[in-house]
Formats: C-alpha cells, sequence, structure tokens
C-alpha cells in the first residue's frame, strides 16, 4: 500500500517549518505538517505574557538563510518572533502543508508497506514515507505537584495560557516559579499590581540585558546590505558561544570563561541590589551553566519596590485564599501565576508514543537504555525516522543553530539515499554506540560533570541525572558533523 505522504511533520513551530523547507530542497512536495494549536509558530504562538522577548539577541535568533533586517530591538518582542514565523511561512508556501488542531495521538513504523502511520485525536490516521517529530523542547507546560493548589478561588492563570482580558492591576498576585519566562515576566507584574510575592524554589543567573531599539538607519543597511546583517549575527553568535557554549561544555579546557560568565552576572547583582540579604537569596548556589542563565535589566530592581516580596520558604499548601510556606507564614492572594515551566523529560521526550521496527516503543527504550540519538536526530530500529527535537541534538545557545544543524544533516542523508536509489534509511546500531560513547566522554570535560550542578533544579538533566540535552560540542563541530558525519553510518534499502 503507497503512503499518502512523502512525509509527515509534526509540529508548526520554526523546527517543524525548517524541515519542510529542506524536505522541499531536496524535490520532496507531498507534505503534511500537523499542530496541536489553533496556528503557526511554536512558543512564539502559544506564549503571549507581557515582558515577552527573544532572550538572545534576534540577529542569531533567526534562519541563516532568511534574515530579518527589521527586527525593532536588539532583543526583538515576542510578537516580533510570531510575525516572523509567519513571514518564514507565506514566503516558502508552508500553509499548503499545514493542518491545525490536528493532535497526534501516535506513530506506528509498518514494516510491510514500509511507512508510517500516524494517529490523531480526531479523525482517521494518515500514512507517510517519512515522520519528522518537530514538537519543540518546551512544549508541555508543567503544573507544579501542590496540595491544595486546585481548590484555589482566584485567578490561576499559566504563562503559556496567558489572558489578556483578565487585568492585573489593583491585585495581590503570586508568581510561583523564577525561570527565564519569570525573568521576563516579573517586572511587568510589579509595575500593576497591588502587591507581588514571587515564591522562588532556586535563583537564576541573570546577566545584564545590552538591549536598545535598532536605529532605522541600520535596518536600512541590514535590508540594503544582506553582509551588514551577517557580521552582526557572527559577532553575536561568537560572544554568546565564548561566554555560554564554551564556559559551560568546554568548562575544562576553559574555566576562566565559566569564571567571567559568573563574575559578569554577579556584579549586575551587586550593582542593582544593594541590601546584603536580598542580595544573597536571590544568588545561585550552584555553578554557572548548570541552569540556562537569561538577561534582564529590570528583574532584580523589581524585587527592590516595597510591594514586591521574594518568599524562599519551601511552599506546604494552597488554599482557596492564599498560600502557606513551610514556617507557617501565610499570605493572602487574589490571583496565582504559574512560571512553573515544562515537562521536559517526562511528557516531551518523546510528546506522542512512537513504535518503531519490532515493537520498540522510543519512550520506553530511551528511559530503559539511557537516552541518546544518533548526531541528535536518529535512532536504531526507527526507519525514515528524523527526531528535531532530541538528546544531544540542542547545538549552541540559538535554537535556529539546532534546526540548520540538523537539515544540514537531512540534506547530506536524504542525498545519499536518492543516489543510491533507495527509500529507506536506519542509523546502526554501532553508530549511535559510538556517537552516544563520544558524548558521555565529551561531557566530562563539562559543568555538569565538574561543576556543583546538584542545587540547579535544570531541565539540562534527565530522570537518570545526565545533562543530555545539549550536545557538548562547539556549534561549528555540529555543523561541521551534519555535513560529514559517515554515511556508512546508515544502511539503506
Amino acid at each position: 500500500m503507497n503512503a499518502q505522504y512523502d512525509a509527515v511533520v509534526v509540529g508548526a513551530g520554526f523546527g517543524g517549518m525548517g524541515a519542510a523547507i529542506q524536505l522541499n530542497r531536496l524535490g520532496y512536495d507531498n507534505l503534511l505538517i500537523l499542530e496541536r494549536e489553533s496556528d503557526l509558530g511554536g512558543t512564539w504562538h502559544v506564549n503571549r505574557y507581557p515582558g515577552l522577548a527573544v532572550d538572545i539577541p534576534s540577529a542569531t535568533y533567526s534562519y541563516s538563510f532568511e534574515p530579518n533586517p527589521h527586527w525593532s530591538r536588539l532583543f526583538a518582542p515576542g510578537a516580533e518572533l510570531k510575525r516572523y514565523a509567519e513571514h518564514v511561512a507565506d514566503k516558502y508556501r508552508l500553509r499548503r502543508y499545514m493542518r491545525f488542531g490536528s493532535v497526534v495521538t501516535g506513530a506506528v513504523w509498518d514494516e510491510a508497506n514500509a511507512h508510517w502511520t500516524v494517529s490523531l485525536a480526531e479523525g482517521g490516521p494518515v500514512t507517510a514515507k517519512y515522520l519528522l517529530t518537530a514538537t519543540g523542547f518546551l512544549s508541555q507546560p508543567k503544573k507544579p505537584d501542590i496540595a491544595g493548589i486546585d481548590t484555589f478561588g482566584g485567578k490561576v492563570i499559566h504563562t503559556t495560557a496567558w489572558d489578556d482580558e483578565y487585568d492585573l492591576a489593583g491585585k495581590r498576585v503570586a508568581v510561583i516559579g523564577t525561570g527565564a519566562t519569570a525573568v521576563q515576566l516579573i517586572p511587568e507584574i510589579a509595575k500593576i499590581a497591588r502587591e507581588l510575592t514571587v515564591y522562588q524554589r532556586t535563583p537564576i543567573w541573570v546577566s545584564p540585558k545590552l538591549d536598545f531599539p535598532v536605529p532605522k538607519a541600520v535596518r536600512r543597511a541590514f535590508a540594503a546590505v544582506p553582509f551588514t546583517q551577517r557580521a552582526a549575527r557572527l559577532t553575536g553568535t561568537a560572544l554568546l558561544e565564548l561566554m555560554m557554549v564554551s564556559g559551560v561544555l568546554h568548562y575544562r579546557q576553559l574555566p576562566m570563561a565559566n569564571r567571567l560568565g559568573k563574575l559578569w552576572c554577579q556584579a549586575h547583582l551587586r550593582r542593582q541590589v544593594r541590601d546584603p540579604r536580598l542580595r544573597a537569596e536571590l544568588t545561585p548556589r550552584y555553578s554557572f551553566g548548570c541552569k540556562r542563565p537569561t538577561f534582564s535589566n529590570e528583574y532584580y530592581p523589581a524585587f527592590t519596590k516595597d510591594h514586591v516580596h521574594l518568599e524562599t520558604t519551601s511552599i506546604a499548601k494552597i488554599d482557596e485564599t492564599g498560600i502557606e510556606t513551610a514556617d507557617g507564614g501565610r499570605r493572602e492572594i487574589d490571583v496565582l501565576v504559574l512560571a512553573t515551566g515544562f515537562d521536559l523529560w517526562e511528557a516531551n521526550f518523546p510528546a506522542i508514543e512512537i513504535i518503531g521496527r519490532d515493537g520498540r516503543n522510543l519512550g520506553k527504550w530511551w528511559r530503559k537504555n539511557r537516552f541518546q540519538a544518533y548526531e541528535g536526530v536518529a535512532i536504531p530500529k526507527f526507519p525514515n525516522f528524523i527526531s528535531l527535537n532530541s538528546p544531544y541534538s540542542y547545538s549552541g545557545l540559538s535554537y535556529f543553530t539546532t534546526i540548520e544543524t540538523q537539515m544540514r544533516h537531512m540534506d547530506r542523508l536524504f542525498g545519499a539515499m536518492r543516489r543510491r536509489g533507495a527509500t529507506e534509511f536506519e542509523v546502526t546500531r554501532e553508530a549511535n554506540d559510538a556517537f552516544l560513547d563520544r558524548m558521555t566522554e565529551r561531557l566530562g570535560d563539562s559543568i555538569f560533570t565538574l561543576g556543583n550542578c546538584a542545587p540547579a533544579n535544570s531541565y539540562y538533566f534527565n530522570p537518570h541525572g545526565e545533562a543530555t540535552l545539549l550536545r557538548p560540542s562547539s556549534t561549528l563541530n555540529a555543523i561541521k558533523e551534519a555535513g560529514s558525519f559517515p554515511l556508512e553510518d546508515y544502511t539503506f534499502a
């Protein structure tokens, strides 16, 4: 039985769109992109909380082959990322492939017909020769497991489902969480709430945000002379690579890079918070880089306001009208904001049930045999399958580096398959094992192994305590290997 589609892509965020663009370049046009949300854009469609912005320079957070010269700020607000996603979809004619409101429940490899059968929550299944999952790393909201949280009688808002119509002005607000989302959100709530209490489990390293409006003259230069924007992109990438990537993944070789990152953040905190007690509460106890750091000029000053309170004692319970901490303290609130992040490992690796050759269940296999994926994209016993959010796949600080590295891998892989007159590919167990051993060995040089990461509560670490999300190599190395991996690492049929 012939498959209905050349390929099914799960997810219409930047990863899924990048995969579709690459498939088009390879000559595949009979595609289906399934998206559970009502529109494209992934996290930039779902998230719309106040203060939302990209947390690295905008010039680096975009496809290198589709630069946007019109960013209004160095760190563009979320609405501009959404518009950029729409621009990409329109320019590359990707909407014709997209089916929104389509919740994928699972996929099974059909050995007899050599294709994938993809099941949907509503409607019949679809079949495709190739399956690509681009469900994102941060796509499954996490609700905190706190006693009584469901009994709270006031307004509850999770940051991934922001209620634009609800007015926080004059309200007593509690925010649970101090991750990257909270760093952007808390200063905005502090501007309008009557009282704001932030419940912090783990502090976050925050560095200065060198943000400013991009002058119109610069934007015109970017549009007229694209090389100028490429130079800005390269400069931003190099600086982030040195401070964040090298100092974290190559800590043994470059401990000073890590130390510089830590000192930069500590100096920022000292400048903005004079109270030594408050400063101590906001200072992480884990090594710089164990948890993704972020940028902000407004986060620390928010806690110096009289109506903003930082609570570091753990929450004992929530009842109809307020929150009680473990020391018996209690605060009455009107609104509970959950900036509690995402369920990364349990609900997202993989995001759907995927059954490969010989009935292998990917989720169960990962949890029993360690999280692993050859070059961050392929898994043995899963033919014609590309996983775009996998262990060891995230390279660099910009998600677009990861996306384009995977697109480059696809180009080499599908090109080799076509030259051989084949229609199937599968990575060998030997190649996968060798890659896993190499990544594990390289992690021995990282802050994850050599630093103090236990207090970080970082999503970088899987349930086994292994830091298998980031690829422990330079960005240049990841790009190079994506275009030169041994073709013998795959079997073709």
